[in-house]
């Protein structure tokens, strides 16, 4: 009697399973093998960060791309909820989209400079229409906003060049968190924000596993931040993973000679203290 209810506990939320991707050379045979074999999986249950790490070209951001959907693999599969994402119908794809979201490296991109930064959360609210009424899309965008530390501030009527590199990064985090999703994806979120903005972002990364149970793919150079966020981590060299498991026994005991290269590679603030 039970056991139906066993296996679909069991189906991952969202699954890469043997994912490779090559990107075709136009008018010459063969292309660039940006992503071998790579696979990955986020449980129902939620409330986890999995950290992608590797230098430029390692194949990272193709893996978050074809986790968004973005990208079609050149083999392997993706799947949602145990369904292929090229075989749902349009009400799971809808679903998809709100449930997997994604906060870009460069939040400007991600705003029409013509409109003011509000217009972007209208937008989400009109395609995916997550509330049932405009007092309840108000109030749940007046809670998120409190929640990334951007409330009172009157910012949804200023134009993306008024604000700060830091409330841009915010405010996009914002926008993901606005439609309820189950996972986000964050493609180096804080790269282009300063070292104390860089905290603040990652403790409301941290807030959001913890509070309100959504999981991350944390996509990343940066070993330092990854080692205070992540639980899991995935390191990729030439677009294959090298090494994987727990996110601090990895780094304070890597196994591959790469990943004692990016570890080499990281600067610390005091190289008397440990990680």
């Amino acid at each position: 009697m039970h056991a139906p209810e066993e296996a679909a506990a069991e189906t991952p939320l969202l699954e890469l399973r043997s994912v490779s991707k090559l990107f075709k050379t136009r008018g010459r045979g063969g292309g660039t093998l940006a992503l071998r074999d790579f696979s990955l999986r986020f449980e129902e249950a939620g409330g986890t960060v999995i950290a992608l790490v590797g230098e430029s070209g390692s194949g990272k951001t193709t893996a978050g791309r074809v986790a968004l959907g973005l990208i079609t693999p050149t083999e392997g599969e993706v799947l949602y909820a145990g369904r292929r994402l090229d075989r749902l119908s349009r009400q799971e794809q809808r679903r998809f989209r709100r449930e997997v979201q994604a906060v870009a490296q460069d939040p400007y991109s991600a705003f029409n400079p013509f409109y003011r930064v509000g217009h972007v959360f209208r937008l989400v609210q009109r395609r995916l229409g997550v509330y049932a009424s405009k007092a309840e899309a108000r109030s749940a965008l007046e809670e998120t906003l409190e929640f990334v530390g951007l409330g009172g501030r009157n910012i949804l009527s200023r134009y993306p060049h008024q604000l700060s590199g830091g409330e841009r990064q915010r405010l996009i985090l914002a926008r993901a968190l606005y439609v309820r999703p189950r996972i986000i994806i964050a493609d180096e979120p804080v790269s282009m924000v300063d070292a104390n903005l860089r905290l603040q972002i990652l403790e409301i990364i941290e807030r959001v596993r913890v509070e309100l149970g959504i999981s991350f793919l944390y996509i990343s150079h940066d070993l330092s931040t990854v080692y205070h966020v992540a639980n899991d981590i995935l390191v990729m060299y030439q677009g294959e993973v090298v090494e994987r498991g727990d996110a601090r026994d990895v780094i304070e005991n890597p196994s591959h000679a790469y990943t004692q290269l990016l570890l080499d590679a990281t600067p610390s603030p005091d190289p008397s203290v440990r990680w």
